[in-house]
């Protein structure tokens, strides 16, 4: 309690003790999707940290434009290029790790991955993670026609005995065509969540027993309540695995005396 000494004096300001966490440096790629964890950071990161609690948080964001010439060329080391491009800025900004809330740039992170400035956590690590802790064994696997047809999860889901599978290449063109000609413009409408609803009914129908949402805008599309499968949801897992890792050092300072 402040003490007050003599006839109108004012108590002294408390101290709030927030507590020192990791810095977060994101990678943006996609605005909504890097929208999406940057807000779940901050909001569940009152969960670890106290009301209005969350890790200090850097973003760094490269046109989405520039992505997509070398990722549409399948050039990697150039799209691999720009990550680090963001990962040194953000390491100037003072983050201690990094996350890129975009699963199909995860194909030029994982060949940049080794040359970064800072240490990263891997959106296909988590979701693969989370689908072991919950005893899923055969995944529907959705997101963009690179992320798809990539490299990016068959080697993380199988170090964990996951089995995958996506839909036919006629169906991968028309999730392809959603993501990048309404998601990513922050469009949500009802026309796309039917048809992916429809996709993933089928995919329960073929014996998957979840859905991994490997678009960061996905999660925004589709909800628990839209999907015959449980969810796989890779923008919130990832950022809940930054709220993690931000806390195992987090300390609450003294108050100044």
């Amino acid at each position: 309690m402040a003490r007050v000494s003599g006839r109108g004096a004012r108590a002294a300001p408390l101290r709030t003790m927030t507590p020192v966490t990791r810095h977060v440096g994101i990678v943006a790629v996609s605005a909504e999707g890097a929208a999406l964890c940057y807000r779940t950071l901050c909001v569940e990161g009152a969960t670890l940290f106290g009301r209005h609690g969350h890790p200090e948080v850097s973003l760094h964001t490269i046109p989405l434009a520039e992505y997509m010439r070398p990722i549409e060329a399948g050039d990697w080391e150039a799209a691999a290029a720009l990550v680090l491009r963001s990962a040194e800025t953000l390491r100037r900004a003072g983050a201690d790790f990094l996350i890129c809330p975009d699963n199909t740039a995860h194909q030029a992170i994982d060949l940049a991955r080794d040359r970064s400035p800072l240490p990263w956590l891997h959106i296909a690590e988590e979701v693969a993670a989370a689908a072991a802790e919950r005893g899923h064994r055969r995944l529907l696997l959705l997101g963009t026609r690179y992320l798809m047809e990539g490299p990016v999860y068959p080697p993380k889901l199988a170090a964990r005995n996951i089995a995958f599978e996506t839909p036919s290449p006629d169906v991968r063109e028309r999730i392809n065509a959603i993501i990048f000609d309404e998601l990513v413009n922050g469009r949500f409408e009802e026309p796309a969540r039917s048809s992916l609803r429809g996709v993933i009914e089928e995919g329960r129908r073929r014996g998957c027993d979840a859905v991994a949402l490997s678009c960061t805008e996905l999660p925004i599309l589709i909800g628990e309540a839209d999907s015959p499968l449980p969810l796989l949801d890779s923008t919130r897992l990832l950022a809940r695995a930054a709220l993690r890792e931000a806390s195992r050092s987090a300390r609450v300072p003294r108050a100044a005396q």
